[in-house]
């Protein structure tokens, strides 16, 4: 107890409101660089929440996974791309209303919810009770995972998998010099489209090269 509050309650209200403050900073951060360090900060803050939720897999599966590699893909493709920020910059202003407009609808969504009645008491979620020592994290998730869940995880699985082809073929739809295959066009090629006979004389080595 700290000042006749819970430490683990403290620290929920202490991490959470980094997680907030770093989310807010992600999308008000003009510079790509500092977004990225703020959505690290953003996935740390979480991971803490989960392990305070006794979910200490999921935790550590988002400060590995995340963290330790999707954000340091994304910074080193940020500063390898070496992005122009005066384009971004210019187009703020004019597409501000519309992202006012979006955020207040989705602040009214979440307004409603949390102020549902009966939805998030205590009768619906309560209290887990503590689990014994033996207790194995990571067989009870892969156990939802695979048996209630699974419909779910295969959906989330296809939908991130176009997500993947569809980045992949807009950023090479605008390229001049990339390199693009057409497999109906290897379907049809004949041998003589591919391989030329050169027919050339036969000549003599000079007599200096000959040795």
């Amino acid at each position: 107890m700290i000042f006749g509050i819970d430490i683990t309650v403290a620290l929920f209200y202490l991490f959470a409101t980094l997680m907030i403050a770093a989310a807010l900073a992600v999308i008000s951060t003009r510079n790509p660089v500092y977004s990225a360090l703020f959505l690290v900060l953003t996935f740390f803050t979480a991971a803490a929440l989960w392990i305070l939720m006794q979910v200490e897999f999921l935790g550590i599966v988002l400060v590995v996974v995340y963290v330790g590699a999707v954000m340091v893909l994304f910074l080193f493709v940020i500063m390898m791309l070496d992005m122009n920020l005066a384009p971004l910059k210019a187009g703020f202003i004019r597409y501000l209303p519309i992202g006012i407009g979006v955020a207040l609808v989705m602040a009214g969504e979440l307004l409603l919810v949390l102020w549902a009645r009966g939805r998030f008491g205590a009768e619906q979620f309560p209290i887990p009770a503590d689990r014994a020592a033996d207790y194995s994290n990571t067989e009870a998730v892969g156990e939802w995972m695979y048996t209630q869940f699974l419909l779910p995880f295969e959906v989330a699985g296809i939908i991130l998998l176009v997500a993947i082809v569809a980045a992949i073929a807009l950023t090479q739809r605008r390229r001049t010099d990339a390199l693009k295959q057409s497999p109906a066009r290897q379907v049809r090629v004949k041998r003589d489209e591919r391989v030329r006979l050169v027919k050339m004389k036969s000549e003599a080595p000079a007599q200096g090269d000959r040795t």
